[in-house]
């Protein structure tokens, strides 16, 4: 039975109180609470309930995929204004947490071993709050108590330096460490533990080590960084964790296996996923074409030996042997983390309701002319194999990865894919490339050659890898990061801590690979039930390169390099004296003190 996440309504009038005639002895007193440990269990479940991260569908706006034409942010585009890019400081959580940690002082009916582990997980969730809001901003108002909102002068508070805010941090994860048991089995799986916590300290340490808020590189962050992240890799494996031993793919269905850490269990119906907008637009309903991938994700992913797939965008529209090639090596013989990530045009779609006698999902193309003009446009052939839906979006290319293959169009709102916020294979990453950081490129190595090799890439002893130089080793660790965590809500944070907006603005547009078929007569005879893998079937179609699938040369990656860190809201500034604004933005908040 998975942990469920409740959310208990009587913890919102605590500060509330009433006189009344008589006294109800059925009903629940707030103040009952404390004297009963199922409620307090129920308020720190409320707390991980609300907390707990869930599936992302962040692509948009990296090189990892798209929505629908122009669906591209202002952010992206490098349109930037205080207004459109102010941030607010919510401490409903904070305060939340805070009166938690205020009451467990005066708890008489918990031992004090009960009241640690409550604590440790308390602390560790205003520790992920907190983060947060320094990940974002940079340092931010340090509450540590629950505030008095009788008293609105001691509610305007000043921003405390992010050295200030990491080393709090810091301090309630070690000791949430200290406090929290090793492991949770049964009916509790699935709460914050000892090793989450570790791999959380791991995860702040390498984005603070980063460029974003070490800029100069200083040795010691990178060292301790080092340090955190193998002490968790080490003490993850001591307990059982580690890389995932089945299909790469299975990791999102074989549920509670060694290589979650840190999960948001969804299931059915109380807890249930939308997997309605990453599903193509015929095989869903309400939202559609989420996370489409686009040509650098496509093409990023290495073939089975661990050899580059390599795009000559020149030869592919004038050499047709090429193309065939291509498209062959495209299809054929890729990391098998290609296929388990990204749904491609012309192979299998699990819609049973759509796709009805072994159909496959043909969100291909043909090329029609637009009468009276010498000019054309693209077609799915999906109008062509259902009659209906547009079909492909834009880029055709979907989302694989933690989707929920039972689902039909009536069913696309009860996924029950657990979401891995943590998984081993992050928190060995993160050692990695802090190992590379350190000098220490032989261990940094080894962890790429074991990401590659539990992927199933049959290459010689280095998987493809030929980086030996700590420049060469940093970029491998991008490039990998890319592909391991592809749709994981990973890339764009990577990107920014790193500060390296470059690759993106060096793509310009989004582009993508059309399949196109070459004779459009043949569509009224097509075979449905082939699919691309089948080397007659790809003859039919060719490759174009699509160089802006926004159909707008406007919509382009343009991301500011001068704004690394976001400003506050001005109504926040305007509301507290006390509240400096970033000097990115004007004022003289400094975030990397």
């Amino acid at each position: 039975m998975k942990l469920k996440n409740i959310i208990c309504g009587i913890f919102l009038t605590f500060l509330c109180s009433c006189s009344l005639d008589y006294e109800n002895t059925g009903a629940i007193n707030p103040g009952n609470v404390w004297n009963d440990k199922n409620m307090i269990n129920s308020y720190l479940t409320d707390i991980h309930g609300r907390m707990m991260p869930g599936w992302e569908r962040s692509a948009n706006g990296t090189d990892e995929g798209m929505g629908g034409p122009a669906s591209m942010s202002e952010f992206t585009r490098g349109l930037i204004t205080l207004e459109n890019q102010g941030q607010n400081l919510d401490y409903e959580s904070i305060d939340r947490i805070n009166f938690f940690l205020d009451q467990l002082e005066k708890v008489t009916v918990l031992s004090d071993d009960e009241k640690k582990i409550m604590i440790g997980q308390a602390l560790f969730w205003r520790a992920w709050d907190y983060w947060g809001k320094v990940w974002t901003v940079g340092g931010v108002p340090l509450i540590l108590k629950f505030q008095d909102v009788t008293d609105p002068p001691s509610l305007f508070v000043s921003r405390n330096s992010t050295s200030e805010c990491v080393a709090q941090i810091l301090k309630d994860l070690d000791d949430a460490i200290a406090y929290l048991p090793d492991t949770w089995t049964g009916n509790d799986y699935g709460r914050i533990d000892k090793g989450t916590a570790m791999a959380f300290k791991g995860r702040i340490l390498l984005q603070y080590a980063s460029p974003l808020f070490n800029p100069n590189n200083d040795s010691k962050r990178w060292e301790d960084a080092y340090k955190a992240n193998k002490d968790a890799v080490d003490f993850l494996k001591s307990v059982g964790k580690g890389l995932y031993t089945g299909k790469f793919e299975d990791i999102w269905y074989d549920e509670q296996n060694i290589e979650v850490i840190m999960v948001n269990q969804y299931y059915y119906p109380d807890h249930k996923l939308d997997q309605k907008n990453i599903r193509p637009e015929p095989l869903t309903k309400d939202g559609a074409d989420d996370n489409q991938a686009i040509l650098p994700l496509l093409v990023a992913f290495p073939k089975k030996d661990g050899t580059p797939l390599e795009l000559d965008i020149d030869r592919l529209a004038s050499d047709p042997a090429y193309n065939e090639q291509f498209m062959t090596d495209f299809y054929i013989d890729r990391d098998p983390r290609f296929y388990a990530t990204v749904f491609c045009p012309g192979t299998s779609y699990p819609a049973s309701d759509v796709l009805t006698g072994g159909m496959k999902y043909w969100n291909t193309w043909k090329k029609v002319q637009i009468p009276g003009t010498s000019d054309f446009r693209y077609n799915t052939m999906i109008f062509d194999q259902l009659g209906k839906g547009i079909g492909s979006g834009a880029s055709g290319y979907f989302q694989f990865k933690g989707l929920d293959r039972s689902l039909t169009i009536n069913t696309v709102y009860d996924a029950e894919t657990d979401w891995i916020e943590i998984r081993f294979a992050e928190v060995l990453m993160n050692y990695g490339e802090c190992a590379n950081e350190v000098n220490k490129s032989d261990e940094a190595l080894q962890v790429l050659y074991d990401i590659r090799k539990r992927a199933g890439i049959a290459g010689a002893s280095n998987y493809g890898i030929t980086a030996s130089s700590k420049e060469e080793i940093r970029e491998a660790y991008i490039n990998e990061r890319f592909i391991e965590f592809a749709y994981e809500g990973k890339r764009f944070s990577d990107l920014r801590r790193w500060k390296r907006y470059d690759i993106l603005n060096n793509l310009k547009y989004r582009a993508g690979l059309h399949a196109v078929i070459k004779d459009e007569k043949s569509i009224e005879s097509f075979d449905w039930t082939k699919d691309m893998y089948d080397p007659e079937v790809r003859k039919l179609f060719r490759f174009e390169y699509i160089e802006c699938l926004d159909g707008d040369k406007q919509y382009q990656f343009n991301l500011d390099l001068n704004h690394w860190f976001y400003p506050l809201k001005q109504d926040v500034i305007d509301r507290n004296s006390n509240m400096l604004q970033n000097k990115e933005w004007g004022g003289t908040f400094d975030p990397l003190l």
